[in-house]
Formats: C-alpha cells, structure tokens, sequence
C-alpha cells in the first residue's frame, strides 16, 4: 500500500531563505547565484526551475531523491550559516517558494524559486560593501562574486548593487548589510547611508584612480629608456 503525502494548498506562495553566491555571466549580460552545497555546480538565474543535480530525468523535487531548491524556513537559520569560514562570502538570500513543495521540519525542497532579495554582506575589510566584485573563482561560463567596498575593488571587474540587481532581472533587490562606513566618527550625521548614486561614484573612482597609477608606472619606465 502507498502512503500519501499530505497536499498543502496555501493561498499565497510560501516564503523562504538561503545563502549562495553571487555570479556574472562571462559576458556581463547576466546576474544570477549558486548555491553553497548540493547545488553548487549549477548557477540559477533569478527566476528559475530546479534540475536533477545527478543528471536523472525525474522532476524535482523527487521523493526518492535530494534534487531541488532548497531552503529554510527561518532568517536567523540561514544567516547562522553565513559564520563558517567557507560561507563567509555568501549573500542571504529571501525566496518565494513556487511549484511543488516538500516540507521539512527546517525547511523546504521544492521545484521552483523566484529571489526576491540578496542581502550583501561586509567587504573582506570590514566595510560596507558596495559593489560586487570578481571572487577569483567561477563556473563554466560564469564568474563567481563577493562584496567590495570602493577601495578594495582595484581593477578588478565588478558591479554595483544596483547593476546586479538590474542584470538580474524579475523585480529583484539587492542591498547592503552590515559592516563599518568608511569615515564613520570624522563629522558625518549619525546614520549617513550609501546611497547607489554615492556608490557609483565611488566604484568609479576607485578605477579611475588605479588606472591612473598603471598610466604613471608606464610613463615612469618610458622615461627611464631614454
């Protein structure tokens, strides 16, 4: 005799968290994530279906299997996960849930998901970040990213937030979470944030000025053959 699951019909999509990784296509046209397990091999956009990780035809999530999205049920579970040392480049993510569900006592597996907002940790500096910058690391086709403030970001190749929401697509959002203003204590208002304006401006200085040093350091040797 089958045992039946218990169906659940909920009036509205239900709602979810989980950490991954920022990526950017090869080409700079896309915005997506991978997750930190299971899933990691795979990049997913925004809006997106989940596939059997072992290769198999069934649709996920399968019974019988461990495919599918997967998240938690609780913000504090999944930012909880952002303190190990191999995760602390990770964004927390909020999801809608959509599609067929199986429900856990932590969390969900499920067919479907739409990232509703990306939570950007600190720069490896400890200050806010503003820009998503190259990790250094990627998949096929895809490069991996990680919170920069403006003057960690070098020459490296980054967006802002606001670009990567908007290479993102579906309504996604993305914001800054904690870290140190850079200036904080030298005469600013007292909660002065970073707006995307401000943080434009100042990924784009930072370029500015590291091409101006390369332009120098080639002038100097220029000089020096004469």
């Amino acid at each position: 005799m089958r045992v039946r699951l218990p169906e659940e019909r909920p009036a509205e999509p239900p709602t979810g968290f989980k950490i991954a990784h920022p990526m950017l296509s090869q080409d700079g046209t896309r915005a997506g994530f991978t997750g930190v397990s299971l899933g990691g091999a795979l990049p997913y956009g925004v809006l997106d279906e989940a596939h059997c990780v072992y290769g198999l035809r069934h649709r996920a999530p399968h019974r019988r299997c461990d495919c599918g999205f997967h998240c938690v049920h609780e913000h504090t579970a999944a930012e909880a996960m952002l303190c190990t040392a191999e995760h602390r480049s990770a964004v927390l993510l909020e999801v809608t849930v959509l599609g067929a569900y199986i429900r856990f006592e932590l969390g969900f597996r499920y067919a479907r998901q739409r990232v509703r907002t990306a939570t950007v940790g600190p720069c490896a500096c400890g200050a806010v970040a503003v820009a998503l910058a190259d990790a250094g690391w990627g998949r096929p086709g895809w490069r991996g990213f990680a919170a920069s403030c403006a003057g960690c970001v070098r020459g490296r190749t980054a967006v802002s937030l606001a670009t990567f929401a908007r290479l993102g697509g579906e309504g996604l959002r993305v914001r800054a979470g904690g870290g140190a203003v850079p200036g904080a204590g030298d005469g600013l208002p007292e909660g002065l944030g970073v707006s995307e304006l401000v943080a434009e401006a100042a990924l784009l200085q930072a370029r500015l000025d590291w091409f101006q040093s390369q332009l120098a350091r080639l002038g100097d040797r220029g000089s020096g053959q004469g």
